[in-house]
């Protein structure tokens, strides 16, 4: 499993009976993560006065308890790069911690590239992975359906002292930007997808991930450059496991292209042990052998 130990504004203060006991900056929350089966004693003193608590609902979705919390956004830094945090619903912060293992390897490979680099990224969401290779010095295609979270993202480039850098701000269906990108003969040497479990489109398009993803994969490849880098998938999904993803790129990107795959979990590292909870997974086409 790979994770990062760099956080400084994060950290995953305990894990018991299905919950998260989190620091976000100087803020506390306690978050449900259905993963966390073990029913450990709960020690730690913050469990017992957190800023915030969010509640699931046995009918789905929840709210949030908010208890003492001097203020409803607030940011926090990872190296550089500077996030807004907001408590949303279904639990979400604007920030999946985990994914900072991932924004650091975008950012060395791309450092070493020697001529510039044409990024996309899909299903975009706050922009952690766009803010990460801008900074290495590539032009970023930051695309995402909802208008809120391209503002968001675009929120967080300000904050980060990289509003000026070349990133272009597309709020569309995911699908639709790819084909007509293929239309225009567009190309990009690298590709990073995170897309949802489940969605809807515009017009009320179904996207299941296990049912979609195969073929939405041989559509992005057609936009790979001669001098593709990398093709990253992310997924929280139980259902589409780290070496599925591994099979779905041997089978499109590798049977064009060649190179290498890589899969793993991605997990945060918990606070005073040896224990690293799972929290996701990426599989990784890469041209050249970097793991």
């Amino acid at each position: 499993m790979r994770f990062t130990t760099k956080w400084k504004d994060y950290e995953l203060l305990d894990a018991s009976k299905k919950e998260r006991l989190e620091r976000w900056g100087d803020i506390i929350l306690i978050r449900p993560d259905p993963q966390i089966i073990w029913n450990t004693p709960k020690i730690n003193k913050n469990w017992q006065n957190p800023n915030a608590i969010y509640h699931r609902s046995s009918s789905g979705g929840g709210k949030w308890e908010v208890k003492n919390i001097p203020k409803n956004i607030w940011n926090i830094s990872y190296g550089n790069l500077k996030f807004n945090i907001k408590m949303m619903n279904f639990k979400h912060t604007g920030i999946f911690p985990e994914q900072a293992v991932n924004w650091d390897l975008f950012r060395e490979i791309i450092l070493k590239r020697s001529q510039k680099t044409n990024v996309l990224n899909l299903f975009a969401y706050t922009g952690g992975a766009t803010l990460a290779c801008a900074e290495a010095g590539a032009e970023v295609c930051h695309v995402d359906a909802a208008k809120g979270m391209v503002s968001w993202a675009r929120e967080n480039a300000k904050l980060s002292n990289l509003d000026n850098k070349p990133i272009r701000w597309i709020v569309d269906d995911c699908e639709k930007f790819v084909l007509r990108e293929i239309k225009r003969g567009r190309k990009y040497d690298c590709i990073i997808m995170d897309p949802p479990s489940y969605g809807k489109g515009p017009r009320g398009e179904i996207w299941k991930l296990e049912d979609n993803l195969y073929d939405f994969i041989e559509l992005c490849e057609q936009l790979l450059s001669e001098n593709s880098e990398f093709f990253v998938i992310n997924s929280y999904s139980t259902g589409l496991s780290a070496g599925t993803m591994a099979c779905l790129l041997c089978k499109t990107i590798v049977k064009n292209r060649g190179g290498y795959v890589f899969s793993d979990e991605i997990g945060i590292p918990l606070a005073n042990s040896n224990v690293v909870i799972p929290a996701g997974a990426t599989a990784i086409w890469c041209k050249e052998k970097i793991f």
